[in-house]
C-alpha cells in the first residue's frame, strides 16, 4: 500500500478533471454558522488540486493550500494561478509551517482520514486564532441510491486493489474525540456528476486504488465498467450521487 502523502502522485491529471467540486452553498453555510467573512484567512489542508481552496478563493477570501504532495500541489497551483490570494504551501497536516494563531479558519476537503488526527490536531490548535473554526468536509458517493451505483460500487469490491473508503471510517467518535466535545455540527448537502463513458472511466481512474495500465485487474475492470455503462446510461450519460457532509467546530 502507498504512502498517504504518494497515493494520488499517478493520478493528478484525471483528478483534476473528474473529481467532484464542492457545493457553493458551503460558503453560505459557514457564513452562517460560523461568520466565515471575505476577510476570514483560510488554511486548506490537504488542498490537492485546489478543488475547495477555489471555493473560498471566488469568496475572496486569502487561502493557505497545505500539500504534501509534490504532483497534486503543483496541478492546484496552476489551476489557482490567477488568484492573488492564494498562498501554495508544500507541508502536511502535521506540521503546516503556519505561523501562531494565523487563520481563522483550517478547513480539509476529502482529505482528514489520511492524517495523523492527534498531530493534525495539535497542530491547527497552534495555527487558529482563538475561537478559530475547523471544517471537514467530503463528498460521500452515494452506493445504494440507483442500481448504477450498486453495480459501480460492487466493481470496485472487485478489482480495486486495496478498496477501503476511508473517509466512510470516520464516525462520531472520532470526530468527538477530534474536536474536543461533541460541540460540532454536520451539515449535508446534495452534489452530483454527470458523465459520459470517458468521463466515467476517469473518474474511476481518479481514485487511488483502481489499478493501473499493466496491472492484470486493468483491462477486465474497463470491460465491466462498460458493461455497467451500457445497462444503466441515458442518452449516453450516467449520474453519480453524493451527500456532501460539512462538519464543523471549534477545537476543544
Amino acid at each position: 500500500m502507498l504512502e498517504p502523502t504518494q497515493r494520488f502522485s499517478s493520478r493528478v491529471e484525471n483528478y483534476v478533471k473528474y473529481r467532484p467540486s464542492y457545493p457553493p452553498a458551503i460558503i453560505d453555510l459557514l457564513a452562517t454558522e460560523c461568520g466565515l467573512t471575505p476577510d476570514s484567512i483560510i488554511a486548506d489542508v490537504g488542498s490537492g488540486t485546489g478543488i475547495l481552496t477555489e471555493l473560498f478563493l471566488k469568496n475572496g477570501n486569502r487561502v493557505y493550500g497545505i500539500e504534501p504532495n509534490r504532483e497534486m500541489r503543483e496541478a492546484g497551483e496552476h489551476l489557482l494561478k490567477d488568484y492573488a490570494r492564494f498562498i501554495s504551501i508544500a507541508a502536511a497536516a502535521e506540521a503546516t509551517t503556519l505561523a501562531d494563531h494565523s487563520v481563522d479558519f483550517v478547513t480539509a476537503g476529502q482529505a482528514f482520514h489520511w492524517f495523523d488526527r492527534d498531530r493534525a490536531r495539535a497542530e491547527f490548535k497552534r495555527a487558529l486564532r482563538p475561537q478559530g473554526w475547523v471544517a471537514l468536509i467530503w463528498n460521500v458517493r452515494r452506493t445504494t441510491s440507483t442500481l448504477f451505483l450498486q453495480e459501480y460500487e460492487q466493481l470496485l469490491r472487485t478489482y480495486a486493489t486495496d478498496y477501503v473508503v476511508d473517509h466512510r471510517q470516520i464516525d462520531a467518535g472520532i470526530l468527538r474525540s477530534f474536536y474536543g466535545s461533541t460541540a460540532f455540527q454536520l451539515k449535508t448537502l446534495d452534489n452530483q456528476q454527470i458523465f459520459d463513458f470517458e468521463g466515467l472511466k476517469g473518474r474511476l481512474m481518479s481514485a487511488s486504488d483502481t489499478p493501473e495500465v499493466g496491472h492484470p485487474n486493468h483491462l477486465p475492470m474497463l470491460k465491466e465498467l462498460r458493461r455497467i455503462f451500457e445497462a444503466y446510461q441515458i442518452d449516453g450519460k450516467v449520474c453519480f450521487e453524493y451527500d456532501t457532509q460539512i462538519y464543523y467546530g471549534h477545537l476543544e
